[in-house]
């Protein structure tokens, strides 16, 4: 049986752009790899009137409603007694979770349980309990009517690791089936390139099924099937996402990998090397990426920001002459740049950014976006400017640079270069 989803994120401070509704993104990315469709996204706020009238549209039109926030212990937390309400539920006291919530108080916050807190272990009669270990807020969910309801904490750590761990196995036993989905990550073929080479193959797949996503500078490719066990939907993909790396090449860094660092970091620990990195319009987000993994530390050994020409005169020993000539944007400095970082800290790569990020054009009329990267490796060293596409946003620039950077290592890791 297919189902279909549709959230509601309850809480004022996002319709009033407070805070942005990550949660949305999030449970539409898992429940699409579980092969529930989601048609509709709902906000509304603060507001049990207006809650009910969003819960007595979703139900007509959806089989399972997830709803996010709402559950915590101040008086405008009403979306259990809400939902109740709506849906002929009474509320009941749950004195396990009670305890379990006065514990996380002691324990881990060392203080006394205010006794408003214990409103959230009041829970609807007959529900299936979402303990949560990791905040106050405990989640549930029932049937109703043939619809069924989950309520989910709304602070994005709290809503991702009960819906990962509480949510999604009560929701793989609603299919008639085993859903197996497999991503690969693409780096240098944009979302558009990439639904124009496989368009016709998508539009004749029924299943498995292929859907291609936007990410920031990046594209993620799903392959999804359904079969009645697990092992028979793997077998189903497994010449598929063979075909997908023969069409595609070395455009996929990887597949069911979080980001191109990971990958990076896997290969560097593989082969046993080093790497270090000099930054100038990145700003050290290349090296901040990097130390964000567990286990960077054996394979990275460091970076330089050298954002003045001084600096990168002092630490990476550029050439004044060089700056002078060439300008600290351009293939010369970059080298210079990649070389000396490798000679001051001994690692087996290095890799050296430098360009305009923007706001504005550079000194010497250098354009926005116009950035260089280079890599120096024990068999020299070699400089790359970054492709242009006409996007000027400061942040797209130095992320994309960032990516453009880890896959040149990447590919001088397998061999690609």
């Amino acid at each position: 049986m297919s189902h279909t989803a549709e959230l509601i994120a309850v809480g004022t401070e996002i319709l009033l752009g407070n805070i942005a509704n990550t949660d949305a993104q999030m449970l539409s990315e898992g429940l699409s790899a579980l092969g529930i469709n989601v048609f509709y996204h709902t906000v509304v706020g603060d507001n049990p009137q207006r809650l009910l009238e969003a819960l007595a549209i979703a139900r007509k039109r959806a089989d399972i409603i997830i709803t996010t926030g709402g559950l915590g212990p101040t008086y405008d937390d009403l979306t259990k007694q809400t939902i109740c309400q709506a849906f002929g539920r009474a509320l009941e006291l749950h004195p396990d979770i009670l305890e379990g919530i006065r514990a996380f108080f002691e324990e881990r916050l060392g203080r006394t349980m205010p006794p408003q807190n214990e409103q959230q272990a009041m829970l609807p009669v007959g529900c299936t309990i979402f303990d949560n270990p990791v905040g106050t807020a405990p989640g549930c969910a029932f049937e109703e009517g043939g619809v069924h309801v989950l309520m989910l904490p709304g602070p994005p750590h709290e809503c991702r690791y009960m819906f990962e761990n509480r949510a999604v196995p009560y929701l793989k036993k609603l299919s008639d089936g085993a859903i197996v989905s497999h991503e690969l990550k693409i780096f240098g073929m944009g979302e558009s390139q990439v639904e124009s080479l496989l368009r016709e193959r998508m539009i004749a797949m029924e299943n498995p099924t292929l859907a291609p996503y936007a990410k920031m500078n990046e594209c993620l490719l799903r392959a999804t099937a359904k079969a009645e066990t697990a092992e028979a939907a793997e077998a189903m993909l497994a010449p598929v996402i063979e075909q997908l790396r023969e069409l595609l090449g070395d455009v996929v860094y990887g597949m069911d990998v979080p980001n191109i660092e990971t990958v990076v970091l896997r290969d560097l620990l593989a082969k046993g090397l080093t790497l270090s990195t000099a930054e100038s319009c990145t700003g050290g987000l290349i090296a901040k990426r990097l130390t964000d993994l567990p286990g960077a530390s054996k394979a990275f050994l460091g970076g330089v920001v050298s954002y003045s020409n001084e600096l990168k005169r002092a630490a990476l020993q550029v050439p004044g002459e060089l700056l002078d000539q060439k300008g600290p944007v351009s293939q010369e400095v970059a080298l210079a740049m990649v070389k000396g970082c490798r000679a001051l800290t001994g690692s087996d790569l290095a890799v050296a950014v430098t360009g305009v990020a923007g706001p504005d054009k550079d000194e010497r009329g250098n354009e926005v976006g116009t950035i260089y990267i280079a890599l120096a490796s024990p068999q020299g060293a070699l400089c790359r400017p970054l492709p242009h596409t006409g996007r000027k946003e400061r942040n797209v620039l130095r992320h994309r640079a960032a990516n453009f950077a880890l896959d040149m290592v990447r590919r001088w890791l397998e061999g690609l270069l």
